[in-house]
């Protein structure tokens, strides 16, 4: 991913990407004109054979609509598929070590939660991107008692240093205008756009963030 102003929608799938999924992801995409510049790809405790078989099809959407594929927590898995980079939550690996596997064009990124330090230590390790939230409550991801941070921190990240960053946790088109302002590069958004109209959804975003 690059960093480019204004601020860029980061797409996170639902749980559930089978069914009619594919078709939602490629109106979302078509919709969005480029907002949306990646998408990941998050799924739970299915075996990688069956996670690759989900995945085919929404890449190849990804692919046509220059959406950089992102998977979430699995090194192993992105290499798989030859995925365009991959998310990795505290306890899930190194970024060198990550690096190694997945080759130096890899996008990776790194959950820093409410942490400069964290968002830091990553940066020197090599992280593409650091990721900053739940700035809201989110339905999508169990936060347990992760500390929720000040707008503040994304100003201080864009301030400071060149390495893109991304607010997550309960992002909508009516709370994202103070994490655009203080200077994210990316809104990572999944319930404000699959739990309703994605189109509508998409356009709302779109209102806001152009």
């Amino acid at each position: 991913m690059s960093s480019k102003t204004p601020a860029q929608l980061y797409l996170i799938s639902p749980l559930d990407v089978g069914g009619a999924f594919p078709q939602r992801l490629e109106r979302a995409l078509a919709a969005s004109d480029g907002l949306v510049t990646a998408f990941q790809f998050r799924v739970k405790g299915l075996d990688q054979h069956e996670a690759a078989t989900l995945a085919a099809p929404l890449q190849e959407i990804c692919a046509a609509h220059d959406v950089a594929f992102i998977v979430n927590d699995s090194v192993p898995l992105a290499k798989r598929l030859k995925a365009d980079g991959v998310h990795l939550g505290q306890g899930d690996g190194d970024v060198k070590e990550a690096r190694e596997e997945l080759g130096r064009d890899a996008q990776i990124g790194v959950t820093c939660h409410a942490s400069k330090h964290l968002a830091m230590e990553a940066g020197e390790a090599g992280a593409d991107y650091v990721a900053f939230g739940a700035f809201f409550p989110s339905t999508t991801k169990d936060k347990g008692d992760a500390e929720r941070p000040e707008v503040g921190v994304i100003a201080f990240w864009a301030g400071l240093f060149e390495i893109p960053c991304v607010a997550i946790g309960g992002v909508t088109p009516d709370n994202c205008e103070p994490l655009i302002e203080a200077g994210a590069d990316f809104l990572a958004v999944s319930g404000a756009v699959w739990n309703g109209d994605e189109v509508a959804a998409i356009e709302a975003f779109a209102k806001v963030m152009r």
